[in-house]
């Protein structure tokens, strides 16, 4: 734990930084990857939607003395149905999801059901589900998206008063979004409306993580146009170094849990919602912290050095660097020359003439003329000065 924290006061302090906006081509080439993967993936492969959003019937088994699942897919053949998509839910039920079947197909395929698994005939359920209704949530869920978007662009253009903030968080939740979604086409989880719950939850995480990151950038920028030490970059960087710990923190005491819910979900309870809207949240908590460090903050430098008065100041700085390393001071001693978070200031205090002068508000003392060695004037003048103090 010591060592924890003082890793965390070496990031901050600047003693130990890592060049993460520095390296923000390398980042961004790596999102970009992702994101062509989790579109390639989408096309190819496609999501799972849910019987909410295809329609169907669907049919829930419960007490089943076996949960072999080739029984349920024969009793919907067998009534003239599609290949059903059967599931084992909890311990001993299933359910079993098909096309759209007539009230005759319905009422065969229960029977087929409960003499196949050994129950009663009230322990089959059956409903139907329209695709009207899963349309009316996705289109709500795309208006809602739209929604907040508008609106944290303007709420964060108004509270960091510039317009790359709100930009870089954009950019960092779409980023977010599209390989969450990615996720699931790759996994081939059914896409509930517990789904869409997820993936509009974690915008909300990952926002609270670019605005505690931003928050630090500001910080650390408000005046740095008006020296010649530090680029933007480089004071952006330290803002990240400086939060990377509470990002990670915060990460794992909340993946902790959504981990577990997971865990419950697939292994003890079987699909359901819990496991729709946990993977939704564990994959895009995560993605809102990698986010927030490797894609939010770097863009919002791209975006703040195409301004001409930062990419001007990042250039005086850099070549007024690169003068004073070519007038013959190492690397080191510029390096050293501007750490000025780890150097002291002189106290106001602390005497700054010769060793032994005094001086004083309500009379000055002439200079002493320097006295030859074994002269008595010297010797003199120390006692007289000795007097003053006592006195």
């Amino acid at each position: 734990m010591a060592s924890l924290a003082n890793f965390g006061n070496d990031l901050y302090t600047g003693k130990r930084s890592f060049e993460l906006v520095g390296r923000r081509r390398l980042w961004f080439a790596i999102g970009a990857v992702l994101i062509v993967a989790s579109f390639v993936v989408l096309f190819v492969k496609g999501i799972n939607p849910g019987i909410d959003f295809r329609g169907g019937s669907q049919f829930t088994v419960s007490g089943a003395q076996t949960l072999e699942q080739s029984l349920a897919d024969d009793a919907v053949v067998d009534a003239g149905g599609e290949p059903p998509r059967v599931a084992v839910v909890g311990a001993d039920s299933l359910r079993v999801q098909t096309s759209e079947l007539s009230n005759d197909q319905t009422a065969q395929v229960r029977d087929s059901l409960a003499e196949a698994y050994g129950v009663s005939v009230e322990d089959v359920t059956s409903t139907f589900v329209g695709p009207t209704w899963g349309a009316d949530v996705t289109n709500q869920a795309i208006v809602s998206l739209v929604i907040f978007l508008v609106l944290v662009s303007v709420v964060m253009i108004l509270y960091f008063r510039a317009w790359t903030f709100a930009a870089g968080a954009i950019i960092a939740l779409l980023h977010d979004l599209i390989l969450t979604v990615g996720v699931y086409a790759a996994i081939g989880f059914e896409v509930t409306p517990s789904t869409v719950i997820g993936f509009l939850t974690i915008l909300g995480y990952s926002l609270y993580d670019t605005v505690v990151v931003f928050d630090m950038v500001r910080e650390n920028t408000t005046h740095v146009l008006e020296q010649g030490r530090y680029t933007y970059a480089e004071r952006s960087n330290l803002a990240v170094n400086q939060t990377l710990v509470r990002s990670i923190n915060t990460s794992v005491t909340g993946l902790l849990p959504v981990a577990s819910i997971l865990g419950i979900g697939v292994f003890l309870l079987g699909a359901g919602t819990l496991r729709d809207i946990a993977l939704a949240l564990f994959v895009g908590m995560l993605l809102s912290t990698v986010s927030s460090v490797f894609i939010a903050a770097p863009a919002e430098v791209s975006l703040r050095l195409l301004t001409t008065d930062y990419r001007l100041h990042t250039k005086d700085v850099l070549d007024e660097r690169a003068g004073r390393i070519g007038s013959g001071a190492s690397s080191s001693d510029v390096a050293e020359d501007e750490d000025v978070d780890d150097e002291d200031s002189p106290e106001e205090d602390e005497p700054v003439g010769p060793v032994g002068s005094e001086t004083s508000d309500d009379e000055s003392e002439p200079a002493a003329t320097p006295a030859r060695p074994g002269s008595r004037q010297g010797a003199g003048r120390k006692s007289t000065s000795r007097k003053k103090r006592k006195r």
